[in-house]
């Protein structure tokens, strides 16, 4: 127990750091926040959805310079090939040989910016790295590094020029966050910063907030909390209630249960909690679920969101006493 407790007081100090960083360079919504610091600490990758404009973009480059380990960014376009994602084999001239040469996600935070602005076969050359944590050039399997996290930003399908991703690959997302207009108060500091700061947001004071090697004692830490059976049993309810629920055409699967856990085991580490209690599951649901779900044609129609639909489910779903 004094283990934990050590352990819990470093990872206090380090999400504060975070968040503190996370805070001083753009201006989000408390649950956004949240999710933004509970991908990045527990490792799972995260898909920030919005409107052009609002910072999805600059909140991905926070989380990737706070993390302190080696980042790329691909912005992503129609005509954007596989091999410019993983990398491709070259015939050097003057040596007589065939050369390796990786790609940008050959890196510990990979911002895939617009992702759905690529086509399928492009989104596709995420799918192995994302899950399996390496990628295969010419029938070669090259590991990535450790930690490895995608951060990718994707504009709301009705704008044009846009593909939408396939369950397969929303799947592997652990958390979906919205990033919406900001309120009043917030809006006029980020005006105040823009014109302060008229060359653009200067990231380079968030480095050496964190190291890679810290991500992955936060991870550690993450993985001693302790999850009572009731509560885990409550989280699998949730999920599985989803594949019942009226107005949905299919629910969320396993994946959907254990990327709703390891963000509600974040969440409880950032409530600075050793333990997991239902309403960090119902917390971090919408998050973990909402790109799981798909509504039938009737409830999108009728003008329903799966947010909508998945906030009547957790209140209708018997939780444990904390």
């Amino acid at each position: 127990m004094a283990g934990l407790e050590a352990g819990l007081r470093w990872a206090q100090e380090m999400i504060e750091r975070l968040k503190t960083g996370v805070t001083a360079t753009v201006q989000l919504h408390e649950e956004t926040l949240v999710g933004a610091l509970a991908a990045l600490i527990s490792g799972g990758h995260l898909l920030i959805e919005g409107v052009p404009g609002l910072g999805k973009t600059l909140l991905a480059r926070t989380l990737a310079v706070l993390s302190g380990g080696q980042y790329n960014r691909v912005q992503f376009t129609p005509d954007l090939l596989p091999s410019d994602i993983t990398g491709h084999v070259l015939y050097d001239m003057k040596s007589g040989e065939f050369k390796m040469r990786r790609g940008p996600i050959f890196c510990h935070i990979l911002l895939a910016d617009e992702i759905n602005r690529a086509p399928a076969k492009t989104q596709a050359a995420l799918l192995e790295a994302m899950q399996e944590k390496q990628v295969t050039i010419e029938g070669r399997s090259m590991p990535l590094e450790e930690p490895f996290l995608v951060v990718a930003t994707q504009n709301p399908l009705e704008q044009e020029g846009t593909y939408p991703l396939p369950q397969s690959q929303l799947d592997r997302f652990m958390l979906k966050l919205h990033v919406g207009y900001p309120e009043a108060e917030a809006e006029l500091r980020i005006v105040q910063a823009a014109a302060a700061n008229p060359g653009g947001m200067d990231l380079s004071r968030l480095a050496g907030v964190a190291r890679p090697e810290d991500i992955r004692g936060l991870q550690q830490v993450l993985a001693a909390l302790t999850v009572d059976a009731e509560v885990l049993a409550y989280g699998v309810r949730l999920v599985r209630a989803t594949r019942e629920w009226a107005g949905f055409e299919y629910g969320a699967g396993p994946r959907g249960g254990i990327g709703l856990l390891a963000a509600a085991r974040a969440a409880a580490l950032i409530a600075g909690r050793a333990y997991v209690i239902p309403d960090d599951l119902k917390r971090m649901a919408l998050p973990a679920l909402r790109h799981r779900v798909k509504l039938t044609a009737d409830m999108e129609l009728e003008g329903y969101s799966a947010d909508d639909l998945l906030q009547d489910l957790i209140a209708a779903t018997p939780a444990p006493r904390s």
